[in-house]
């Protein structure tokens, strides 16, 4: 197997002249990648009272779940399914307009499978476990060698075949792909403990005093959440969990804790698998799981070179996205300028004199005249009318700024109509102005 892989590598890097080849191969082929989008996200407060948190728009014109998506494809992964459950409608209907060009005459498609009760009346995904083995009958007609188990809520861009390739080069029964984090913050994470060798030898859950890499002191291995199972011993493993009445069916909390002790488990630092990662800086990964990491994330995108690549043609982010005019930018007056500095600006977007500083305008944004948007995510479909001031603001989908509105000027008084993160970034969402609209978010 290591011949094959070495001669896969090979034949790509002639094809391609890329000297960090992808594993795009018979192992990617026979892989089907299963991502968990289930989630509300609680801590992104009400900007997920509508849509799951995959489904939150991120990067001017992109959701959450995408970059999982893109790396499925660019690694040549195309049998995926996407198991959702929480107020799933946008994610779905996104799924089925923007990932619809895989074509199912060679084997290529995304499958939704949402929770259907499939065990019991009253038996909807109770884990991440459980949310795969209520789809067993799905995996078996489509019969793949390998399971990949992904989250649908992390931002980042990883070469899936690089981790098969190497869970397929040690014999593995499940690799799990981990983050390197200094030990101080390991605390949050489930840590492995792995020997010379990258097996894991111990795994605890938000551990007291996290283990050390070997040879690297400082730092720990994280889980990811982000698991390669061979097949038929993904099937064993899941029906003895789903038959344990003391096991909650979660893989971090149940199913990893208990293969550490009997089978070959592997972890893969993500350094070895990030898709443009620069030398001396760490891979780029983020969980924009609160309103402040969610703002920070988009914020970093203005950066003169920010630390996620988006514009790299060798590994595209894949969206859907309609038809739309190109961003207009209207009026040179001396009191009324429309410009957009260091800021994202998608298509469909006005800017009639008005300033835009650090800011990240996704589409059919309109902003009117005598307006001042500084460090400031305004989501699709927002209008904001004249003389208005936001600063460090995510505005949802939808909303109607009012005339004369100041947000983050006076963080007292914002918080008297909006919610306000401990870091003072304001969210603003059609609710809290009082604007009731029935839009798919």
């Amino acid at each position: 197997m290591n011949a094959q892989l070495g001669y896969l590598q090979k034949k790509y890097q002639v094809a391609t002249g890329d000297p960090a080849p992808r594993f795009v191969s018979r192992i990617t082929k026979n892989t089907y990648a299963m991502i968990l989008a289930g989630g509300r996200g609680s801590r992104l407060h009400q900007l997920t009272d509508w849509r799951a948190k995959p489904a939150v728009p991120f990067g001017g014109k992109f959701r959450i779940i995408d970059f999982v998506l893109s790396n499925c494809v660019n690694s040549g992964i195309r049998r995926i399914g996407v198991a959702t459950q929480y107020k799933s409608h946008s994610l779905i209907q996104h799924i089925q307009r923007g990932w619809s060009f895989l074509n199912g005459q060679f084997g290529e498609f995304v499958d939704l499978l949402p929770a259907q009760q499939r065990i019991s009346a009253d038996h909807w995904y109770q884990g991440t476990a459980d949310a795969v083995f209520q789809n067993l009958d799905i995996l078996r007609e489509v019969d793949p060698d390998f399971v990949l188990i992904l989250a649908g809520d992390h931002v980042y861009k990883m070469d899936y075949g690089k981790l098969l390739a190497f869970h397929v080069e040690n014999k593995a029964d499940m690799t799990v792909a981990c983050l390197e984090v200094p030990v101080a913050e390991a605390s949050a994470f489930g840590v492995m403990g792995v020997d010379e060798h990258a097996r894991v030898v111990e795994f605890t859950e938000k551990p007291a005093n996290p283990p050390s890499i070997p040879g690297k002191p400082g730092k720990s291995l994280a889980s990811m959440g982000i698991y390669v199972f061979n097949t038929k011993f993904l099937f064993e493993q899941l029906i003895r969990d789903a038959d344990d009445p003391q096991s909650s069916h979660d893989f971090g909390k149940d199913m990893i804790p208990h293969l550490v002790e009997k089978y070959r488990v592997f972890a893969q630092s993500f350094e070895h698998s990030c898709v443009g990662m620069e030398d001396g800086k760490a891979p780029y990964w983020r969980d924009v799981g609160t309103i402040d990491s969610y703002w920070e994330a988009n914020m970093e995108l203005t950066k003169v070179i920010p630390d996620l690549n988006m514009y790299d043609q060798e590994w595209p982010i894949w969206t859907h996205q309609e038809q739309l005019p190109p961003a207009k930018f209207v009026f040179d007056d001396n009191d009324r300028r429309g410009m957009a500095i260091d800021s994202l600006v998608s298509g469909g977007c006005i800017v009639s004199g008005s300033t835009v500083r650090r800011s990240l305008l996704f589409s059919d944004v309109r902003v009117n005249s005598h307006c001042n948007i500084e460090d400031s995510v305004l989501l699709p479909n927002v209008d904001v009318c004249r003389d208005v001031v936001l600063k460090r603001v995510v505005v949802d989908k939808n909303c109607k700024i009012p005339e004369g509105l100041q947000v983050g000027v006076n963080p007292k008084e914002d918080r008297k109509r909006f919610h306000v993160s401990p870091n003072g970034v304001t969210l603003i969402t059609p609710e809290m102005l009082g604007q009731f609209v029935h839009k798919i978010r």
